[in-house]
């Protein structure tokens, strides 16, 4: 017995060290912009630089616009599978791994075939609508993530019984789903949210491509030019991951603490 708990310690402090040694060597890095001493100046720089905040702030609006986007698609679709559409679930689960295994330069390629300036619908030709084309695309890379987080929280709780007793009531499917439904799978709809934010706010193939000012490209353009403020961006980047990993846990907890 003391063996195996051994054991499990060792392999717990060996996959810690994995992790931490690294993230520690890169902080050390970022804090060695000034000679000779120790200082924040990386961390001030791009703080400081109008790229950073402009690329950033672009990032984190398309990152909400395709949260709303995809929960508004994802959520009702995984919501009728689960109470009427069962037996399409195994068709329904394969096509949302497909960007998985679909390259994302393949799909970018294909939105620039069919949306080109010389197409029927040239979301190309102006700023909004590549704006868009990119949302998509964003959408596009999440499903797997978010499909599978609706899914999960939906068969946590009796959405059949919680379906019949509100049409019992008069509710229609509009207000089952705003009122009843996402109340119950709060966690699992954040989750996927953070999931999705994480996702959009690193990516680069689509924005790069499309020729969109987000952090993504931002980060490649920085870690290509200079070499303290890249490392200073991935611990802020990993700070801010770990902070969305957080904010997760608090909010499944409350919401179990919170159930009868």
């Amino acid at each position: 017995m003391k063996t195996n708990r051994l054991g499990h310690w060792l392999a717990i402090l060996i996959g810690t060290l994995y992790f931490l040694v690294p993230l520690a060597a890169t902080f050390e890095f970022s804090l060695r912009k000034i000679r000779g001493v120790y200082s924040f100046e990386a961390y001030r720089v791009v703080l400081a630089d109008t790229q950073f905040k402009s690329s950033l702030g672009f990032s984190v609006v398309l990152a909400v616009v395709t949260i709303v986007f995809g929960m508004a698609i994802i959520v009702p679709m995984a919501y009728f599978v689960e109470l009427r559409l069962r037996k399409l679930r195994p068709f329904i689960e394969f096509v949302t791994l497909l960007p998985l295994v679909v390259p994302a330069i393949v799909i970018v390629f294909g939105y620039l075939r069919l949306y080109n300036s010389s197409s029927i619908l040239p979301l190309t030709n102006f700023t909004l609508g590549t704006n868009f084309l990119l949302a998509c695309g964003y959408v596009t890379l999440a499903l797997p993530y978010m499909y599978r987080s609706i899914e999960t929280g939906l068969r946590s709780i009796d959405v059949r019984t919680l379906t019949e007793a509100a049409e019992s009531l008069g509710a229609s499917s509009g207000t089952i789903i705003w009122r009843i439904i996402l109340p119950n799978i709060r966690s699992a709809m954040l989750s996927g949210a953070f999931l999705t934010f994480a996702i959009v706010i690193g990516e680069f193939t689509f924005a790069s491509l499309l020729n969109r000012p987000a952090f993504g490209p931002y980060l490649q353009l920085i870690g290509a030019n200079r070499a303290y403020e890249p490392a200073a961006l991935a611990v802020m980047a990993f700070a801010i991951t770990w902070a969305c990993m957080g904010i997760i846990q608090v909010v499944s907890r409350n919401s179990v603490a919170a159930r009868p």
